[in-house]
């Protein structure tokens, strides 16, 4: 069968014949329908991630560890649980029973891919226990994961929704998924906290934060009350570090202005199939628009190395069959 192989740390995925996956008992071989390429799968090629460490040493192995699939059966279903060497960029892969579990109808395998991606803007209910008409700060809302979030924030009834960004015209799409005002990251430090401050309205009761880093500090110090007054709370998720992986928080910033910090994973297992059966509610009504981007597998050099999509997704589809 055909693959995306990766020979050695950083290296571009190449498509090239590898030896056939055979099922052993308790495993089953499922037809790879589509696989959402994401940051960290990159981060993990490069050795950049904290989980890298088992793929490096499996090289030569395949990329990405989850897709979806179809059983022998014809059933569409998602499946996870692959180890290195194994991974999902190929035509066939063999799952442990177990790890994988039916695609709603409805959803098409290319969405099904990406639907991982919502869950993490559903942290806002699961973890911060968003509450309709709260206002919601979403850090870093110009990438896939963020524009989801902005858009379930409106569909769980949050009152304001404040997005932040780099990309100024990705910025200004933003309104019409439903953010009331944005704040561009690019700016001087003092800019940025008095634009946090500015789009803050009563205070911000929740923070999605995909960006962590220098946006997340000025985020910080823009919570400090300017009298003695106590600030609003703020519940902020931490979802991402796109923006670096530490800062520092002042200390004035928890002790005066009410701020708490949950992790994405916070009530995540309680509510996840609550919170997954609101998003395939959504998708299926055409509430919630994920943006993919599907190349096959044979481009996959092409598509690795891929900067130019803005907020779409890039999906890993079969090849068109020979005719």
């Amino acid at each position: 069968m055909k693959a995306a192989v990766v020979d050695h740390r950083g290296a571009v995925p190449v498509y090239r014949e590898v030896a056939d996956p055979v099922a052993a008992q308790g495993e089953a071989i499922l037809r790879v329908e589509a696989v959402a390429v994401e940051n960290v799968d990159r981060a993990i090629v490069a050795g950049q991630h904290y989980t890298s460490a088992p793929f490096q040493a499996a090289l030569p192995a395949i990329p990405c560890f989850d897709g979806i699939g179809r059983t022998p059966g014809g059933t569409l279903v998602g499946f996870g649980g692959l180890e290195p060497p194994r991974g999902a960029l190929a035509e066939y892969v063999v799952v442990t029973e177990g790890h994988w579990a039916p695609i709603p109808e409805g959803i098409a395998p290319e969405i099904a891919a990406v639907m991982s991606s919502a869950i993490t803007g559903m942290s806002m209910r699961t973890a911060a226990e968003l509450k309709p008409g709260e206002t919601v700060l979403v850090q870093g809302a110009t990438g896939v994961a963020g524009r989801l979030a902005v858009q379930i924030a409106r569909l769980l009834g949050a009152g304001r929704v404040v997005a932040t960004g780099r990309d100024a015209a990705a910025l200004a799409s933003l309104a019409e998924l439903g953010a009331d005002a944005v704040i561009t990251t690019d700016v001087a430090d003092d800019d940025l906290v008095r634009a946090y401050r500015d789009a803050a309205g009563d205070g911000y009761d929740v923070v999605v934060d995909f960006l962590w880093g220098r946006p997340t500090h000025l985020l910080c110090e823009s919570l400090i009350p300017e009298t003695f007054a106590l600030g609003t709370p703020t519940r902020l998720v931490q979802v991402g570090e796109s923006a670096g992986e530490t800062f520092e928080i002042p200390a004035r910033a928890l002790r005066t202005s009410g701020l708490e910090i949950y992790g994405a994973a916070r009530n995540l297992m309680a509510g996840m199939a609550e919170a997954y059966g609101q998003v395939v509610e959504w998708v299926r009504a055409g509430d919630l628009v994920i943006d993919v981007t599907t190349m096959p597998l044979s481009t996959i050099a092409e598509a690795w190395q891929r900067t130019d999509l803005r907020g779409s997704r890039l999906v890993i589809v079969p090849d068109a069959p020979v005719r």
